[in-house]
């Protein structure tokens, strides 16, 4: 049984895993860069060690830093998380001939999965539904383009490895297709060092529904149901809920189905996800095989919240080499859950923001859980990730846990940096969002009347007082006044020296 693990990530996960640990009697392990030395997973674990510099390239995503941390914390296991790390295979292999256990599936298997192009292979061997697209053989630019012409406009340019919506670029037409295999190459290249692409049929306003999947090592495979991803900017996700709202017992048969028999193709070990485009309603909605998440995922405490389950416990389990600690058959859906994505960012923009936080409240009350990864207080740096928390509701139906999140939004509380609650609250209001008639782009094309641009009359006065603001001379230190009682007051708006914009 492991007793030492080792959390190989920050923010909301690594204190998620922490909580898991404490509750099941295990020894938590920290890792932390120089920005992170006063984080609250540092401060929970029971022990942290520090890795290295700011970039992630020298500290969170350096394998032999990580390993070296384990090793001199005396760990058992790895733990690690979601990004980073977590779905590569050399660090996994790393892991083991170190001695230690990584909580997750075996290296082979991401090395099989971890190619976009071998995956579909994969799977559409074992009968799973496939986008229909071709992989050019050679990757000239002509090659490509004979490529796409086959496939027929419109079509979806992706990297050969990696995900995330990186190398990824929608072409309608011929003529725009130099430029955006230009694109995605560049962009895949930097983002996984193989700027190989492939060409797939674009499916037009599809849902994104992903199935939860977890398997041990002695042929137990179970799956928790779906959650449905549609809601995303750029191809990462904003608000997730399982289940999928308005998919039939049918349909859920057949994807879950289908699921498995992706993680029964690849030989699958703990958590992981089987994600879908999803077309059409009802009993005939069609689908097909987007990707394998092989880490746990974000948006997990959903499934939590409708399974009852503590996902990070039966990964701890099934990396101690454990069965899983529950069958299909004890598997029920119990009511629905939200879950959004709160970011330090600028919404209209979608740029990461960075700032000290000087108030921080969470919401609360029934069937609302918070995952944070900040603190009143923090600095959020601009080295890592914007996610600064996860907010969860769950209800009986649907319309509760929605109405649970429209309110748990509006009392969330963060002042001192720009971040996307308003924006979150302008989505969960839409009409749209409400009755789920929505797609994978429904966000980027309604973003005028989500983020409106500052009116003309707000951007002249905004002028008008910088000009203003930048003529004036500093004001004294401080500028007392005393009033009628002989009290003394200290104007704050004297204390107002040239102001930037």
């Amino acid at each position: 049984m492991i007793r030492r693990v080792l959390i190989a990530n920050r923010g909301e996960i690594a204190r998620r895993v922490i909580r898991t640990c404490r509750e099941m009697g295990l020894t938590s392990i920290a890792v932390y860069s120089d920005a992170d030395a006063g984080a609250p997973h540092v401060r929970e674990a029971d022990e942290a060690v520090a890795i290295g510099p700011a970039p992630s390239t020298e500290s969170y995503l350096n394998v032999a830093r990580v390993v070296d941390a384990a090793r001199g914390g005396r760990a058992d296991a790895v733990h690690p998380g979601y990004g980073f790390l977590s779905e590569n295979p050399a660090f996994a292999d790393a892991c083991e001939a170190a001695g230690l256990v990584f909580v997750g599936p075996p290296a082979a298997v991401m090395r099989r999965m971890g190619s976009k192009t071998g995956a579909r292979a994969l799977v559409s061997a074992a009968g799973v539904p496939v986008v229909p697209g071709v992989t050019p053989a050679a990757q000239t630019e002509r090659d490509i383009t004979a490529a796409a012409a086959s496939v027929g406009f419109p079509v979806l340019l992706k990297a050969a490895r990696g995900g995330g919506g990186k190398g990824m670029r929608t072409v309608r037409s011929a003529a725009d297709l130099a430029e955006a295999i230009g694109a995605a190459r560049r962009e895949a290249e930097r983002s996984f060092g193989d700027g190989s692409l492939y060409v797939e049929r674009l499916v037009d306003r599809p849902r994104h529904i992903e199935v939860q999947i977890f398997a041990d090592a002695h042929g137990g495979l179970v799956h928790l149901f779906e959650r449905d991803c549609t809601l995303q900017r750029r191809h990462q996700k904003v608000i997730e809920e399982a289940p999928a709202p308005g998919l039939t017992p049918a349909a859920r048969d057949r994807l879950t189905g289908a699921a498995l028999a992706a993680a029964r193709a690849v030989g699958y070990v703990n958590a992981g996800t089987v994600e879908f485009l999803v077309e059409g309603d009802g009993d005939d909605a069609r689908f097909y095989f987007l990707e394998m998440n092989m880490r746990l995922q974000v948006e997990h405490p959903i499934t939590e919240a409708i399974t009852g389950l503590d996902l990070v416990r039966a990964q701890l389990l099934v990396a101690s080499g454990e069965r899983l600690p529950f069958s299909q058959g004890d598997l029920a859906i119990r009511g629905h859950a939200i879950e959004c994505r709160v970011y330090a960012e600028d919404s209209r923009r979608l740029l990461p923001q960075s700032g000290r936080i000087v108030r921080y409240r969470e919401p609360g009350g029934p069937g609302i859980r918070v995952d944070a990864g900040v603190v009143a207080g923090q600095t959020v740096t601009v080295h890592y990730d914007p996610l600064l928390a996860k907010l969860i509701t769950h209800g009986a139906s649907r319309a509760e846990a929605l109405q649970r999140m429209r309110q748990a939004v509006r009392e969330y509380e963060i002042l001192g940096l720009r971040h996307n609650l308003a924006f979150l609250r302008t989505v969960l209001d839409r009409d749209e969002v409400r009755t789920a008639r929505v797609w994978t782009t429904f966000l980027e094309e309604k973003l005028e009347a989500l983020v409106p641009a500052p009116s003309t009359e707000t951007r002249r006065a905004a002028a008008a007082f910088a000009a203003f603001a930048a003529t004036r001379e500093p004001a004294p230190a401080v500028d007392v006044t005393d009033d009628a009682a002989g009290a003394r007051h200290v104007d704050p708006w004297d204390q107002l020296g040239p102001v930037a914009w």
